[in-house]
């Protein structure tokens, strides 16, 4: 009896809730790449996915405190009218 799916590959995790859990996913993600002496080809497009997921999780954040920090900013700058 021959299985479905390849026992090597890893199950989908869901998408990091933190910038500090997507981090730490891009990071182990980028160090097993660059571990390996040859691709993890059954493993990567897991992989892949994954780091996408996360990568998106920080952009979002990163951007989100850009804001705040625009909008902070903005709101400590004097008026040029003298007052």
């Amino acid at each position: 009896m021959t299985s479905t799916t390849s026992p090597t590959r890893k199950r989908k995790k869901s998408a990091p809730k933190t910038f500090k859990a997507a981090y730490n996913i891009l990071k182990t993600n980028a160090a097993e790449l660059q571990q390996q002496d040859e691709p993890d080809i059954d493993n990567l497009m897991s992989t892949v996915e994954e780091s996408i997921a996360a990568y998106r999780v920080c952009e979002t954040r990163i951007n989100a405190i850009q804001q705040a920090l625009d909008a902070a900013f903005a709101e400590e700058v004097p008026d040029n009218n003298g007052s």
